[in-house]
């Protein structure tokens, strides 16, 4: 079992993304309350600084995300940005430039992570969560992409996960009203998996991370590289990569492991080789 006692809290632009670890956990806060966690520039890049910082902790196995205030976990972007800096095609594609790295990082992230969301979950938060693994949200938590209510075009990775999620039939009733739906709505459709009362919502999502973090890391990285697979179309995916982490789990030490704590009826302890 890992060690669940948390480290100290390092924060990134200025403040406003907060990282610690605890045990096998790593966590995100995104930390702007008072702008309901919009994310700016700088926060997008202090995120990516966040999650290298974590994907390259060997004594992490799983990261969270989470919103501080209990308002929000991200409610979009910081449009008091966007006089400046997306006021047009020419610098909205120099914007998006500037985030994708961190997109990019938090989209084929090594590590499983899980969306943890109290409170508004919009536009660019939206974007967050669904590049997560996870999600888990409180019961009074809202969901929408407002993009056709300020004329934005959303990105196509975006709308390639709330697809995948929902189907195209809910991405086009979200997209096209820009409506807000609620949590009981968002687990109905797919977008959410589990929803929770707000006093119970921390400690369920550190129970599912915990039970990660004590499980065989090279499985479940065998499922994320599968899954991602099975996502892209036939002619674009990789099998031999599929086949490669199949034979390295199945020569692994956790997997003789797995089947000794099983055999004499203890926990495994999983090394991740």
């Amino acid at each position: 079992m890992p060690d669940m006692s948390s480290t100290t809290e390092i924060s990134y632009a200025d403040g406003k993304i907060l990282q610690h670890t605890a045990g096998g956990v790593g966590v995100v806060t995104f930390n702007n309350p008072d702008k309901r966690n919009a994310m700016s520039l700088e926060m997008w890049e202090g995120f990516g600084e966040a999650l290298t910082a974590l994907r390259d902790d060997d004594a992490v196995r799983v990261v969270i995300l989470r919103g501080a205030g209990g308002k929000a976990f991200v409610s979009g972007a910081d449009i008091s940005q966007f006089e400046k800096v997306r006021h047009n095609a020419a610098a909205s594609e120099e914007y998006a430039k500037r985030s994708a790295t961190q997109r990019a990082l938090f989209a084929d992230y090594p590590k499983p992570t899980i969306a943890c969301i109290q409170g508004f979950c919009l536009g660019g938060g939206m974007q967050v969560a669904m590049l997560a693994d996870i999600r888990i949200a409180s019961h009074g938590s809202q969901f929408g992409i407002p993009a056709a209510k300020l004329g934005i075009a959303y990105g196509y990775d975006g709308l390639r996960h709330l697809v995948s999620l929902v189907g195209p039939s809910w991405a086009r009733f979200l997209m096209y009203t820009g409506m807000r739906i609620d949590a009981a709505e968002a687990l109905r459709i797919g977008l959410v998996e589990r929803v929770f009362p707000e006093d119970l919502l921390w400690g369920e999502v550190m129970g599912v991370a915990e039970t990660i973090a004590q499980n065989a890391p090279l499985a479940i990285k065998a499922a994320r590289i599968t899954i991602a697979q099975v996502l892209k179309d036939e002619s674009g995916r990789d099998m031999d990569a599929i086949k490669a982490i199949g034979t390295a789990c199945m020569d692994s030490a956790d997997f003789r492991e797995g089947r000794q704590a099983f055999m004499e009826k203890r926990t495994p302890q999983f090394q991740g080789k």
